[in-house]
């Protein structure tokens, strides 16, 4: 996937002045990239406009303007991207009462070995994952993913804990935009 370019990136508020508009595209983009998986789980898959979209609001909401510090943001984002073959994206633990919350981002600890994407042919891909979103006995409620599907596209995403399993199909508009990220 096309990393994204000191190019395209504007300065902070150049880009307020046509932030309602790529805001606005950028939701249309995320609506087929987002996949919920059960009662808590959602996978939302990047692409370059999403990153880019991230990259922009980040700058923005820090004000940074020093060169050095926006390369850092491109640098930082674009681990996001998936690499030839490759689907990233980023996990939402959705849990918002932290006392329910915070014991099962402990129980959870193996969740990233145990998501899965389905291809056609019944093949469990098993994603790569940031460790260091994990420390101190528990998962962060945000996690980092690449899935190498070898440019296949999904058709169902998953989960398969001791506790916890569950399998979300995947529509027509997520196969195709998943189709168009590879």
């Amino acid at each position: 996937m096309k990393r994204v370019e000191r190019s395209e990136i504007l300065d902070y508020a150049t880009y307020e002045d046509g932030r309602e508009n790529f805001r606005a595209e950028v939701i249309k983009i995320k609506a087929p990239r987002r996949v919920h998986i059960g009662d808590y789980f959602t996978l939302l898959f990047e692409n370059h406009t999403t990153v880019r979209y991230q990259i922009q609001e980040m700058l923005r909401a820090e004000r940074i303007v020093r060169e050095a510090d926006i390369l850092h943001e491109i640098e930082t984002y674009n681990e996001l991207l998936g690499k030839e073959g490759e689907l990233g994206c980023t996990l939402l633990i959705e849990i918002e009462d932290p006392a329910v919350r915070n014991p099962k981002l402990q129980q959870w600890w193996s969740l990233p070995e145990k998501l899965y994407l389905r291809l056609e042919d019944g093949t469990l891909i098993r994603p790569t994952f940031d460790e260091r979103q994990r420390g101190d006995g528990r998962l962060s409620s945000v996690q980092y993913m690449k899935f190498d599907t070898m440019g296949h596209v999904p058709i169902a995403a998953g989960v398969d804990l001791p506790d916890l399993q569950t399998e979300t199909p995947l529509s027509g508009a997520q196969r195709e935009a998943l189709r168009t990220d590879l």
